[in-house]
């Protein structure tokens, strides 16, 4: 009888899951398309940032986006250009380091999404080849803003310090 009833309660707890859809082929394109425009305003974030191109970085992020990270916090495009433009370099010249970004993981639910990845910062060591200066992850929220994924918050941390794998993690 308990055997009889407990296999009545598992079949009940069950019903939701039977009876929910599956999404529809339309839903489920849309969700790819969304996170492939996600990949790349990720993508993107680094090339202009290695580009010292602040305009294009900076319309990257909402109308109200905001930045976060070592050199502290800004929140608007107008406010990011003049930011970054003023803490990595002079607009247009880049300086001959370069971001590497990798382990894209992007969660889109309706008009907003989350992302994590990971960064590694590269400077020309004192053998003038390609070295690691610094590693870390960024933590991201992203709006769809007039029909376009930006960030509606981006905040960078450094795992791997400039001072190496012992040095405390922090904001970037």
């Amino acid at each position: 009888k308990s055997r009889t009833f407990f296999s009545l309660v598992s079949l009940l707890a069950s019903l939701p899951a039977i009876a929910q859809k599956p999404p529809s082929l339309a839903a489920r394109i849309q969700r790819m398309e969304d996170t492939e425009e996600i990949r790349t305003v990720l993508v993107n974030y680094g090339r202009h940032l290695d580009a010292h191109d602040f305009g294009a970085y900076s319309r990257l992020f909402a109308k109200d986006g905001e930045w976060i990270g070592g050199f502290g916090t800004v929140k608007g495009p107008s406010a990011i250009e003049a930011f970054m433009a003023k803490n990595i370099g002079t607009p247009g010249q880049p300086s001959g380091t370069y971001h590497v970004l990798t382990n894209f993981i992007i969660d889109v639910q309706g008009h907003k999404a989350t992302a994590w990845s990971r960064w590694a910062f590269v400077t020309p060591g004192p053998d003038k080849k390609p070295a690691m200066a610094q590693g870390g992850h960024y933590e991201d929220v992203l709006v769809r803003e007039n029909g376009h994924w930006k960030f509606s918050r981006r905040e960078a941390f450094v795992d791997i310090p400039a001072g190496g794998p012992g040095a405390a993690p922090t904001t970037k």
